[in-house]
């Protein structure tokens, strides 16, 4: 919102002291963002700017923390990167196989919790439902909690059902991220159906659509940007999660959190700072998906201009 030409020079005082305060505290967010981008490119094993990259110079810069990703521990640096080669990398490479994990854990995570997250808050908008307000408080409370205690919790709880000997592997981390996931698919697609209008049912159900069309025509397709929101929040949520997976997962299985803080407990390297590079721009992607999201749904609710 542009300053009014009416402003009074008070008015104007705080327009722009606002403004500067709202920069400092985004300049405070991202900070270690911006700092931890350069580093990753660092050509020494140090997590401090040297004198050559203060300097600008380029050999002070180094994509080799990056290439450590795919030959740590055992991928040959020294023969041709043919097909051959990455093909040892997708099998051998500890950070590769990491990552994998992840997207693993997190896509199974996510489908369960976009699920049972997008039922929930289906039941919970309908007026008729009772106790909503506390069922809702009970839902989302992987959100207040803290994570270690919901993480204590799934583990004596997966202890005494020995959920790991159950032969499926990655289970009981599965099933933890889903719980911690499903918090975000409820409030954004509440939030969607918030301005849902109930009549479009009722008048689907008087043209004749039975109850399955009606919802998948008309419904649905309302509700789809707070599904595919709730699902990406699920889905960083589970890609960034480290306490479930040293507490629930098996020594053997392995994601990229739990790849860093084995990293920083016994072999402290730049790599680390790669890595989180990699996962701050996997990051921004995402959010600037919901955005869009959020942008789509509200055109298709008649919030927002075309």
């Amino acid at each position: 919102m542009s300053l009014p030409v009416y402003a009074s020079p008070l008015e104007r005082v705080w327009y722009y002291t606002f403004r500067a305060i709202c920069a400092l505290v985004f300049l405070f967010l991202i900070a270690p963002i911006l700092v931890v981008i350069p580093l990753s490119f660092n050509a020494e094993a140090f997590f401090t700017f040297t004198q050559k990259m203060l300097h600008f110079d380029p050999s002070g810069y180094s994509l080799r923390w990056y290439d450590l990703l795919l030959t740590f521990p055992d991928v040959p640096t020294d023969v041709p990167r043919d097909a051959a080669w990455w093909a040892t990398v997708w099998r051998e490479a500890a950070w590769v196989n990491a990552a994998k994990n992840s997207v693993i854990v997190g896509f199974f995570a996510t489908i369960i919790a976009t699920t049972l997250g997008t039922l929930a808050a289906l039941g919970l908008s309908r007026p008729e439902m009772p106790f909503r307000k506390v069922i809702m408080a009970i839902l989302i409370s992987p959100m207040i909690v803290p994570v270690i205690i919901i993480t204590l919790g799934l583990f004596f709880f997966y202890s005494a059902i020995e959920v790991n000997k159950w032969g499926v592997p990655y289970l009981g981390v599965i099933l933890a991220h889903a719980t911690l996931g499903i918090p975000f698919v409820i409030i954004t697609v509440t939030a969607t159906l918030s301005g849902f209008d109930h009549s479009l049912t009722r008048a689907a159900a008087n043209l004749g659509a039975s109850p399955t069309r009606a919802f998948l025509k008309v419904v649905m397709p309302l509700i789809t940007p707070g599904m595919i929101s709730g699902a990406l929040f699920a889905f960083v949520t589970s890609f960034d999660e480290v306490v479930v997976v040293l507490f629930v997962g098996r020594n053997d299985e392995q994601t990229i959190p739990r790849q860093m803080w084995n990293g920083i407990r016994e072999q402290i390297s730049p790599a680390i700072l790669s890595v989180a590079t990699i996962l701050v721009i996997i990051s921004i992607g995402l959010l600037a998906s919901v955005e869009l999201l959020r942008r789509r749904g509200e055109r298709l609710r008649g919030m927002s201009p075309q």
